[in-house]
């Protein structure tokens, strides 16, 4: 199988206290915290791509573009759509859209990742 533009995925998770820019320390609103939408959407295109690759590879975060547009208080459901909108060889590039149970848009932007070999990437660790 090969990656293509237009793989979608979606994550979505219901606002915690541990999703809080309080807990995560972005903020002092217990609200959903943007490193948390931030990871929303960069587990959104991982599953996107998942299934095309082997084991021997994965992809990396290497870029994002991210606008939170709405305030997600805890208790209400929030889900990332991502697109696979390019590919540039190695480079992918996604879309993404966050809304809430409400209706309301929360967040948009990019994100672009690169896909690696795994041992080599994580060799270069030191591990």
């Amino acid at each position: 199988m090969e990656l293509r533009e237009g793989l979608r995925a979606e994550a979505s998770v219901v606002v915690g206290d541990e999703d809080t820019a309080v807990r995560l320390g972005s903020g002092d609103v217990p609200v959903l915290g943007t490193p948390r939408l931030l990871a929303l959407a960069e587990s959104a295109t991982v599953r996107a791509i998942g299934p095309y690759l082997d084991g021997a590879k994965t992809s990396v975060g290497t870029r994002v573009e991210l606008e939170h547009r709405a305030a997600s208080p805890v208790g209400v459901r929030v889900t990332v759509e991502a697109e696979l909108t390019e590919v540039d060889g190695a480079r992918l590039v996604f879309a993404f859209r966050a809304t809430d149970e409400r209706g309301a848009v929360v967040g948009d932007g990019r994100v672009e990742r690169v896909v690696v070999d795994r041992e080599r990437f994580l060799a270069r660790l030191g591990r």
